[in-house]
């Protein structure tokens, strides 16, 4: 009984440690997850794992970058994974199967099919952004939303790392 009271006492505060570290990383820091559709194929695969990088405050955003966020779609709970078209000003407007932004056509390389829908022009309201998943013709994404925009608050960070977890288990 006295080794079972001197383990717990050397261990129990390493572990509390241990514990609140890893949730303050992963609320303020970072986070893995995982991608559950093929939104973002073929950048981003279905099952493949994520490193999240949720220091906001320490970053600029810039057009390409795929970030995380709570989508502007009622009664939805799950986060997103998309690809930051439109920033704050921006105007985006799809049409003759190309992205358009503030008027220039935008190469995206990392696309598969050309979009299949009209869509814009819009323009980006201050304190908000524009996503679209890389599968256009499938994702349900800005074009299909109500409300094609994200607010500043609903981003939960940038996706830094991809592990193809998809290769791993072919």
């Amino acid at each position: 009984m006295v080794k079972f009271k001197k383990l717990i006492r050397e261990w129990v505060p390493t572990l509390l440690v241990a514990v609140l570290l890893s949730l303050l990383i992963r609320s303020y820091v970072a986070e893995a997850m995982s991608v559950p559709t093929d939104s973002m194929v073929p950048t981003i695969q279905v099952d493949d794992r994520l490193i999240v990088e949720k220091m906001l405050w320490a970053t600029t955003l810039k057009h390409g970058d795929i970030v995380v966020f709570h989508p502007p779609v009622a009664g939805e709970t799950k986060l997103y994974v998309k690809r930051l078209i439109g920033l704050p000003g921006d105007t985006i407007e799809i049409k003759d199967g190309a992205l358009y932004r503030n008027g220039a056509k935008v190469e995206e390389p990392y696309l598969n099919a050309k979009m299949n829908y009209v869509f814009g022009p819009v323009t980006v309201p201050t304190d908000h952004y524009f996503f679209l998943g890389d599968n256009r013709n499938v994702s349900y994404d800005a074009h299909l939303w109500d409300t094609p925009f994200v607010e500043k608050d609903k981003l939960i960070g940038k996706v830094v790392l991809e592990l193809p977890f998809h290769k791993l288990f072919k």
